[in-house]
């Protein structure tokens, strides 16, 4: 099989990723675009290590690392999804204005600024 069949399918993948990342407000279609993205790397890695006939599978051991990684990356994002949606009832990540950077922030005086301690 020629190279550039992985690679073309490789690159579709991670334009679709971009866009969903890109274009999508629902936190969970977000996180299927960088899945996709993810995925799309995993098929680069392992074509250029049976093209190369990479006598350590270095490029397989990177695919099983990154495959580990969005396992994790996932489960710690639903989880984050979740606590939004609890608390917010929606996870449209345009309306999500609690965690931007204010102008003015509301915080407490420092200890002894009412006595006129710096």
């Amino acid at each position: 099989m020629p190279l550039w069949w992985p690679l073309l399918l490789a690159s579709m993948l991670f334009g679709i990723g971009v866009y969903g990342v890109l274009a999508r407000r629902n936190a969970v279609l977000v996180l299927m675009g960088v899945e996709l993205m993810l995925n799309a790397v995993n098929i680069n890695l392992v074509a250029f290590d049976a093209a190369f006939r990479d006598v350590l599978h270095g490029g397989q051991t990177l695919a099983l690392f990154t495959i580990v990684i969005a396992a994790a990356e996932i489960g710690l994002a639903l989880a984050i999804v979740l606590l939004v949606f609890r608390s917010h009832g929606h996870i449209d990540v345009d309306r999500l204005r609690d965690l931007a950077d204010r102008d003015r922030l509301d915080l407490p005086e420092p200890r002894g600024a009412e006595r006129g301690v710096r």
